[in-house]
């Protein structure tokens, strides 16, 4: 992510506690945390940040991923995960996109019975925030 971040010169903020251990496919959770962390990029204005955090919360790992882009209508919002529905939109530098990536996401999430939620508002920024149990 450190080129395209670079090149769009957008800082990349990532914090976790220390003593989180998941029990995850691993090449799900990469595949997860890859299309997150370059969307946000992707949506994100030139000199703009994305901040990845990952945190316990009772029984479950919280990560999240927050940009400060160009953020989502409420419709757009509500077909993210729709396979039926297009939400193709260009980056903030004509990158392009399909949405195919979250759709995938949300299926990795849900064999690891966890859930994805999104926080947007247009012209606002974007939050993803994914919830998976410790087992």
């Amino acid at each position: 992510f450190r080129i395209n971040a670079e090149r769009k010169e957008v800082k990349l903020n990532f914090s976790k506690q220390d003593d989180i251990i998941l029990k995850a496919d691993e090449a799900m959770l990469m595949t997860i945390l890859r299309n997150l962390i370059s969307n946000a990029i992707k949506f994100t204005n030139r000199k703009g940040s994305v901040k990845i955090t990952a945190e316990k919360s009772g029984k479950v790992v919280l990560i999240s991923v927050t940009d400060d882009g160009i953020g989502m209508s409420s419709e757009l919002r509500n077909d993210l995960f729709k396979i039926d529905k297009k939400v193709r939109r260009e980056g903030t530098e004509e990158e392009p996109s399909t949405g195919l990536g979250l759709i995938l996401c949300k299926e990795f999430i849900d064999k690891h019975n966890g859930k994805i939620t999104v926080e947007s508002e247009e012209g606002n920024g974007s939050v993803f925030t994914v919830c998976l149990p410790f087992n």
